[in-house]
């Protein structure tokens, strides 16, 4: 996915237009991303063969543990990172648990 550039740096921003503008631009990509993460827990919830194997604490803290080293890396504050990360883990995994109990209903009425 190409990222439209930044128009004004956070060190060049002078007026809070600017600084609106580039937080608005970077929504857009943060909701483009999350719609394509979205499509992958779509396909886990398609492809798991258990309702239990949906939510998998061992994985939970695997992808948490990732994303703080990343945040850490890329100067993202973990009070910011962790919280974050985890809402959106939960909420993903219902969505998940929504989309297996469609797939397998759908399935077991074709069987």
């Amino acid at each position: 996915m190409k990222q439209p550039p930044a128009k004004t740096s956070p060190q060049d921003c002078v007026v809070m237009d600017e600084v609106r503008a580039e937080i608005d631009r970077l929504d857009r990509i943060l909701v483009a991303l999350l719609a394509e993460r979205q499509q992958y827990i779509e396909a886990a919830g398609r492809i798991k063969p258990r309702q239990d194997e949906v939510r998998l604490p061992w994985r939970i803290e695997d992808v948490v543990a990732k994303v703080l080293a990343e945040s850490e890396r890329q100067g993202l504050s973990k009070r910011i990172a962790e919280p974050v990360w985890r809402e959106l883990i939960d909420r993903c995994i219902a969505h998940e648990h929504e989309i297996w109990e469609f797939e397998h209903s759908e399935s077991q009425k074709k069987a």
